[in-house]
């Protein structure tokens, strides 16, 4: 591709002001198509969303004849659509013993109401000093205020940390610091702990060590505080199991999940939570208030019927298995690259973290933008990948997270157009 194609998709994914971004109008497969006829592989599944593919017309009667039955209904009334989905979940996708469901329009909002419920439990049982979340750095919940300040996202909270709660932050790794910020802020002051099981936006798929989350839900217990798992990137086979926090035998709190919920068919997320969480809140009549357009009926059709092709083409299966081929070229690719410090991937959920200098460790400075470089030179390649990293611990990565729809031969290309973009970013510094 020329220079000056390539400038155009920079320009055009920066969002420069008065610069136009991508028109697409169509999806087919694991492609989008744009309004020139280009087809971009959509790598990242847009925003680590897409898990069945672009394009499914079984999904667009779903939605077509939900809208036709079923408009607009307060969200607390039930209707078929969000009684089946409910029971879809708790049937065949939720851990045991989260039984109490709940549906907003996205993952931020899952993330907000998430902590309110936590709040309001502690309310209801008599606790209301318990008013502390105990965030990670790095780590991102969403862009509500409360997501903001409980998240250790620099970037996105930047320029709006005097609006912010001033919640503690632990590092993302150490039970032992959760353990110490619990009784520095008091014990019987915290409400809840709220964590990724991999953390994506924030840190470019960063996987704990497998005694971690144990460890956390044991020190959580103890000391009476919620666990809250985040499951909106990571949840509904993203990783290669339903959520990512079955990979180390946890059940939470409370856990939310948004984007792989309905596949980007509609705007979707979902809090979960257990009966001792909401029983206090039930018998004390507690007003717990709802998002006007949450529990959308045709939303809960289309995610149902998402849920439901998931199944029927056993794709978190299919999840693990590619990302078993997707780590094995990544690793073949990048092992030795000289501006990538490491390549962390589970399921079809893949960072490639990227430097200046392997050894010692450097990354680029800041103003360079590096990871925006490489995503925007995998674009004049065709290839969408997510851009990822905030603050000193994981400044720049890129993401892949493709549909589980996708082949090997597109995992191949999608590897080896990435490794290019990599190298003619390094070379353009």
């Amino acid at each position: 591709m020329t220079t000056e194609a390539r400038a155009t998709g920079l320009d055009a994914l920066n969002f420069i002001p008065g610069a136009t971004p991508p028109m697409v109008v169509g999806g087919e497969g694991n492609h989008l198509v744009l309004a020139d006829g280009r087809r971009v592989l959509d790598a990242a599944g847009g925003a680590i969303v897409t898990n069945i593919g672009h394009g499914r017309p079984e999904v667009a009667e779903v939605a077509a004849t939900s809208t036709s039955s079923v408009d607009y209904v307060i969200p607390p009334w039930a209707t078929p659509a969000r009684v089946a989905l409910r029971d879809r979940l708790v049937t065949s996708w939720l851990p045991a013993g989260l039984e109490r469901v709940g549906f907003v329009s996205g993952g931020s909002e899952s993330t907000d109401s998430a902590i309110r419920l936590a709040c309001a439990h502690h309310v209801t049982s008599g606790r209301p000093e318990r008013t502390v979340v105990i965030g990670r750095v790095p780590s991102y919940h969403g862009v509500t205020l409360a997501g903001l300040g409980v998240g250790g996202h620099l970037g996105r909270r930047s320029g709006y940390d005097g609006m912010l709660a001033d919640w503690p932050k632990v590092a993302w790794d150490d039970p032992d610091a959760l353990e110490a910020a619990i009784v520095a802020a008091g014990p019987e002051r915290v409400a809840a702990f709220i964590a990724e099981p991999v953390i994506g936006a924030a840190g470019g798929v960063l996987i704990p060590p497998d005694d971690y989350f144990p460890r956390v839900a044991e020190i959580c217990r103890r000391h009476g505080v919620l666990l809250i798992i985040d499951e909106v990137m990571t949840g509904f086979g993203r990783t290669g199991r339903n959520f990512g926090i079955e990979h180390w035998g946890v059940t939470p709190d409370i856990m939310v999940g948004g984007k792989g919920l309905s596949g980007g068919y509609a705007a979707m997320g979902g809090v979960y939570a257990t009966d001792a969480v909401t029983a206090p809140i039930a018998e004390a009549a507690h007003g717990f208030m709802f998002f006007t357009f949450g529990a959308q009926s045709s939303a809960c059709a289309i995610s149902d019927r998402v849920l439901e092709i998931m199944e029927q083409e056993h794709l978190v299966d299919r999840s693990a298995k590619l990302g078993a081929s997707l780590a094995r070229l990544l690793r073949d690719r990048f092992d030795d690259h000289p501006h990538v410090a490491e390549v962390r991937c589970i399921g079809l959920f893949a960072g490639i973290e990227l430097v200046e200098r392997r050894e010692p460790h450097t990354w680029y400075p800041k103003s360079v933008g590096f990871a925006q470089r490489v995503v925007q030179e995998s674009l004049a390649e065709g290839v969408w990948v997510y851009p990822a990293g905030s603050g000193p611990l994981a400044q720049d990565a890129v993401m892949i997270g493709p549909g589980f729809t996708i082949t090997e031969d597109e995992l191949d290309e999608i590897v080896t157009k990435v490794g290019r973009a990599v190298d003619r970013a390094a070379a353009s510094v």
